[in-house]
């Protein structure tokens, strides 16, 4: 279980002066993780968890599942009836005035939007403000410990192995003649994974001209695309180590089959490459002069320069994600085109740059993992330079 004296200390310091955690069926998992705890069994009635900047906390539990909070420190309230729950927590937030939540105002960001309406309704109708928890979040859910980037750093260079690895797959048939498909060289990176100790929910994508033009394709035993000469073909595929609390590795990289690329395809590889490396520097430069930065400025220094070449409507998606346990983590996320991400970028926490330029015939994406320590920011792992020659 988490120290509640190590949560209240980043109260404090955020002038949040309580932190309301609920839960029903499991559809709080940011509770679970930010508390340290598991449940005894699935919750099937309401929990609420009181955490105030100072002093004990409060749980309200339903008397048929008295003992869900058990784990947890301070007193236990219990509720059976629904007037007796709205009565027990008026009185549990009576002298809060304003209660952190997992909330995004607008929703703008989902990650962390995961209390319904309707308790946020409620919660207001008893004279509470409700703010988001979002930046709260990342100091318990988003910050890597030392282990974890050790995790990462060594899933990197397995990933980068098995990377290398499929394109060299792709490169020898294409120059032997021999049919080799999407799913093929999808099936290989994952029989790679399970070989090298490596673990993925789902993917990778594999994806061939106009195909690495949608962002989320992927490829099936049955929807597929043969892999040619002078195709170009975009992987981008993420894993982690196997084991509890290890973290994700995520890049994207491009080839041509051939010698030759077509100039159109080199000029936007070099587009998004310097797009990409824009992003990057922004996030070193300022964390080495101490500046703080937000989220949306960082998508701002790719997509500025994507734009100013004319390929601003077809970069479509934001620049980055966080990345943790999940490979789309609750840290801040580099975006100002899905929402405007003002979350800081702190210090212990990891994040994806990834440009991308998706024309009719054919998408180019370039994808790095940074990782903002106390002083500095680092690239994780290998960085495509180049369009390779398959």
């Amino acid at each position: 279980m988490r120290a509640i004296t190590e949560i209240q200390r980043r109260m404090k310091q955020a002038g949040v002066p309580a932190w309301l955690f609920y839960d029903h069926h499991f559809r709080d998992p940011i509770a679970y993780r930010v508390l340290g705890f598991e449940a005894p069994r699935t919750p099937t009635r309401r929990w609420f968890y009181l955490l105030p900047a100072s002093g004990e906390p409060l749980a309200l539990v339903h008397r048929i599942e008295p003992a869900m909070l058990d784990a947890l420190p301070g007193e236990k309230r219990r509720y059976a009836s629904w007037q007796s729950l709205q009565s027990e927590l008026g009185r549990m937030l009576a002298s809060t005035g304003k209660v952190a939540m997992q909330f995004s105002k607008h929703c703008e960001i989902p990650y962390i939007s995961l209390v319904d309406g309707g308790m946020i309704d409620l919660v207001r109708s008893l004279g509470v403000e409700v703010v988001s928890s979002a930046d709260l979040v990342q100091y318990f859910d988003a910050v890597w410990s030392q282990e974890q980037l050790d995790s990462h750093l060594e899933a990197g260079r397995r990933v980068d192995a098995v990377r290398a690895a499929a394109f060299a797959r792709i490169s020898a048939a294409v120059r032997a003649n021999q049919r080799i498909d999407e799913y093929e060289v999808q099936q290989f990176i994952r029989d790679e994974f399970s070989s090298r100790g490596l673990w993925t929910d789902h993917g990778p994508i594999v994806a061939v001209n106009a195909n690495a033009s949608n962002p989320h394709y992927e490829p099936s035993r049955e929807e597929k695309s043969p892999i040619r000469a002078g195709d170009l073909v975009l992987i981008d595929l993420w894993a982690k180590l196997e084991g509890p609390g290890a973290v994700y590795y995520d890049v994207t990289w491009t080839g041509y089959c051939g010698e030759r690329p077509p100039e159109e395809m080199l000029r936007v590889f070099e587009i998004v490459r310097d797009a990409r490396d824009a992003a990057v520097n922004f996030v070193k430069s300022n964390i080495v002069a101490g500046r703080p930065i937000a989220g949306f400025q960082v998508d701002d220094a790719a997509r500025g320069h994507i734009s100013s070449h004319g390929f601003g409507d077809y970069f479509v998606h934001r620049t980055g994600h966080s990345i943790g346990v999940d490979v789309h983590g609750n840290g801040a996320n580099m975006d100002n085109l899905e929402s405007h991400d003002t979350r800081q970028l702190i210090p212990g926490t990891c994040f994806s740059i990834e440009p991308g330029i998706y024309l009719d015939k054919f998408g180019i994406r370039s994808e790095v993992n940074v990782y903002a320590g106390e002083s500095r920011a680092m690239v994780t792992g290998e960085e495509q330079r180049d369009l390779l020659r398959l």
